[in-house]
């Protein structure tokens, strides 16, 4: 069993890469059998607060035949934290991810981004265009998610109050966090309201909440600012490689317009919508994705 993806096949290889200011970011990678050549290598980048949940169902699919680096963000799952917690900036995760494809030899790849991936796997291919075979965004946004979610300004407006009380009250503020992240009705609540309870089981859900528990919230809160901060709107028609969007219609935390947006202005866009699917949509209807996922793959000329 995988230590980063909870009961996922069995990895090639565990290790650590060196970020530009020395923070130790975790990875993971599955190779297919050694007899048989990998179809393509799939990059995943999860969202914030994931450490790699969201993966379970396709890291199973794929594995087999394709080779998938997996990373934790600084702060995440084994990725140690910075010294400084603001060194949360998409710079310094563009670095992040530049050693872990340098440490693990990726030089072509598809990158697949969940939620702030997205905007992670957008960013990554502005500034590196050669890496990038395709891309495949699920259920996130090309920038500001703080304006947009829930269609509310309440959690931009939340965030930097919250930031500022966890700097001053470290300790008070870690108490705070804990209690709230591991409490059952926070969990209750979430299956009851963000993500589609008929479709997702404890097992699937619950390993989020128990990363999230862990996490320093500090650096929760500076990640979650300068994602809002950030906008790849301009690069969208300047993307060349293919891209496979998913989106569900049900996502509180990247509403669906923000899907048909991307879809509108990236020349090469391709969009698979899921019924009824939430920020969640990996874990609640991954038959559908994965089957997506093989056309788009199929569909892709060789290099």
């Amino acid at each position: 069993m995988s230590a980063l993806i909870n009961s996922s096949p069995e990895t090639s290889e565990q290790g650590f890469a060196d970020g530009e200011d020395g923070t130790r970011i975790a990875y993971e990678v599955w190779s297919p059998p050694d007899e048989k050549t990998p179809l393509e290598t799939l990059v995943l980048s999860d969202g914030i607060g994931c450490d790699g949940y969201i993966w379970k169902y396709l890291v199973r699919h794929f594995a087999p035949d394709y080779r998938i680096v997996h990373w934790q963000f600084r702060g995440h799952g084994k990725s140690a934290l910075p010294h400084d917690r603001s060194h949360t900036s998409f710079d310094d995760l563009c670095g992040d991810l530049a050693a872990v494809l340098r440490a693990t030899k990726t030089t072509r790849c598809i990158l697949v981004g969940h939620s702030m991936g997205v905007q992670i796997c957008l960013e990554y291919q502005r500034r590196h265009p050669e890496i990038a075979r395709a891309l495949i965004l699920m259920c996130g946004s090309h920038g500001m998610p703080l304006d947009t979610f829930h269609e509310s300004k309440i959690l931009k407006t939340a965030m930097p109050i919250a930031l500022a009380a966890a700097e001053k009250f470290p300790a008070l503020m870690e108490a705070v966090w804990r209690t709230l992240t591991s409490s059952e009705i926070s969990y209750q609540i979430s299956m009851h309201t963000e993500v589609n309870g008929r479709l997702m089981s404890r097992a699937d859900f619950h390993p989020y909440f128990e990363h999230l528990s862990g996490m320093d919230p500090q650096l929760f809160f500076s990640m979650l600012l300068h994602a809002g901060a950030h906008s790849a709107y301009e690069h969208l028609p300047d993307v060349k490689p293919p891209v496979l969007i998913v989106a569900g219609t049900k996502d509180g935390f990247t509403p669906f317009w923000l899907s048909e947006e991307m879809h509108d202005r990236i020349p090469r866009a391709e969009l698979l919508t899921v019924p009824g699917g939430t920020h969640a949509a990996p874990l609640e209807q991954p038959e559908l994705i994965e089957l997506r996922m093989e056309k788009f793959f199929a569909e892709l000329k060789p290099d």
